[in-house]
């Protein structure tokens, strides 16, 4: 197998001069393909419930999706290592374009739902091959400018989303969010399949699966993030299910590294945690996922609930930091340059830290703007502090290990998002409860604001809440700043090209 990694790096070498132009367009439209239904579904939710039906599980929709999404990403990675990386993006983009067009025949809810999660399992493929893909056809100096590109692309599908959504709910069908997919998958299924060329691999070369590792991989997974997913919404924290789930996931964690540690080829390969610079970018990135969660889940609400904004002006406070993240992302480059990855993402989270501790000592009621420029400048400073580590990482490994690499740093992210969503959910309902007596949760007191029947000591809690919130986020960034500071080299250890 190692013989085959010279020529494998040097046919992207030549892809990158004569069709590099297609693969690129292709790897935008399946990375659009994925940011697009994280958000597109949002706003049709009452349309698919008002038809299917199922309004008591319809979270499942984005649970589900964000579950086989997560658990499959190793899976992946490891897979794009041993048989090539456009195998992989084939077979998953054509998963997930089959699970579209499942989702729009789906008859009740509970068939939404499992055909939302073959979606999932072919979205884990698309998210992490795009991003390994982008690395093997560029040089380590070029590599910034595909990042800045997939950045735009899901910056600009994340603020689209929700209004493409809501204009093909309203004026067409719900079913017309997963139909639209089929013609833009099938495009960048045909400039893969037609320009991305990868050598064939020796003779007598048989790689071997990890089965036993990859099925334990998505049981623990799946078992630990069904806690974390369910875990104060459906079920209270203490009750049977939760403490079953969390029993369940931690005995697999013993079962995972059992497997692995005696698989000739395992599927989460022990130097992913044995060397520093990984070890420490998984944690970091771990902890963006877990800060994300404050802006994207808990802005918009606080901007309707306590500033009386209405949804689009909402949305638009929450949509420019994916303006300034882009730009900054893309201008990152003359920055690591000189100071290294590692300095680099050190300023980018320390100004985020910063800038997130500041938004608890906004005026009440406020003005639009204070939160607006915060939301800029810290989509600024994660731009800073985010690609940085991904090509950083990805330029310490060669090509037979940058697919598990990249995976492994995206799969932290992901789990740091759905712990994320448990975490401070529990935190504003806590100061909710405190703050009112016990009068709601979250959801009950959000209610009451949209059919204007709150009083004014509701829209204090709901912004002390908030508060809370993006006080925790800011303890988050800490401790991405300290695992960086005290877990990476200075100098990344990078592999020529």
């Amino acid at each position: 197998m190692g013989s085959t990694k010279p020529a494998i790096r040097d046919a992207a070498q030549q892809a990158g001069t004569g069709r590099r132009g297609a693969v690129v367009a292709a790897l935008m439209l399946a990375m659009a393909l994925a940011a697009l239904d994280s958000t597109v579904v949002s706003t049709a939710v009452p349309q698919i419930v008002g038809d299917l039906g199922g309004f008591s599980v319809f979270s499942w929709l984005f649970s589900g999706y964000l579950l086989a999404v997560t658990v499959t990403l190793p899976v992946y990675g490891k897979l794009s290592d041993t048989f090539g990386r456009k195998p992989v993006l084939v077979a998953g983009a054509a998963v997930f374009l089959l699970g579209s067009l499942l989702c729009a025949l789906a008859w009740n809810m509970g068939a939404l739902i499992a055909f939302r999660v073959v979606q999932g399992l072919g979205g884990g493929a698309l998210q992490g091959t795009v991003q390994t893909l982008a690395a093997d056809l560029y040089p380590l100096k070029e590599r910034p400018k595909i990042q800045s590109k997939l950045s735009t692309v899901w910056a600009v599908s994340a603020v689209a989303g929700p209004g493409i959504g809501g204009v093909l709910a309203t004026y067409a069908d719900w079913r017309w969010i997963f139909l639209v997919n089929l013609p833009i998958g099938a495009a960048a299924l045909w400039l893969i399949v037609c320009h991305l060329h990868e050598p064939a691999r020796e003779p007598g070369t048989r790689p071997r699966i990890d089965w036993a590792g990859a099925l334990a991989v998505f049981a623990c997974g799946g078992a630990l993030l069904t806690a974390l997913v369910q875990g104060g919404v459906a079920w209270a924290w203490l009750s049977a299910p939760s403490l079953s789930l969390f029993a369940t996931g931690l005995a697999l964690i013993a079962v995972v590294v059992w497997v692995e540690r005696r698989a000739a080829e395992p599927i989460i390969p022990g130097w992913v945690w044995r060397r520093r610079t990984i070890a420490a970018v998984n944690l970091a990135l771990g902890a963006l996922g877990l800060l994300m969660v404050a802006p994207t889940v808990f802005l918009p609400m606080y901007a309707q609930s306590v500033l009386g904004l209405a949804p689009v002006a909402a949305g638009f406070v929450l949509s420019v930091w994916t303006l300034s993240w882009p730009v900054s992302a893309a201008l990152s480059q003359h920055v690591y340059r000189r100071i290294g990855f590692r300095d680099t993402a050190l300023l980018g989270i320390g100004t985020a830290t910063l800038i997130l501790f500041a938004f608890p000592f906004l005026p009440y009621p406020g003005s639009a703007w204070q939160p607006t420029l915060l939301m800029l400048l810290l989509g600024a400073a994660l731009g800073l502090f985010q690609l940085p580590l991904i090509v950083g990482v990805q330029s310490t490994v060669g090509w037979a290990e940058r697919g598990t690499a990249t995976a492994s740093v995206l799969f932290c992210r992901q789990t740091g998002q759905t712990a994320g969503a448990a975490v401070f959910g529990a935190i504003a309902n806590g100061v909710l409860a405190a703050r009112l007596g016990g009068a709601g949760d979250l959801d009950t007191v959000t209610r009451s604001l949209d059919s204007g029947t709150a009083p004014e000591s509701t829209r204090h809690a709901i912004a002390e809440a908030v508060h809370a919130v993006y006080l925790g986020a800011a303890c988050a960034a800490a401790l991405a700043f300290l695992a960086l500071l005290l877990l990476a080299p200075r100098r990344f250890p990078v592999l020529k090209d």
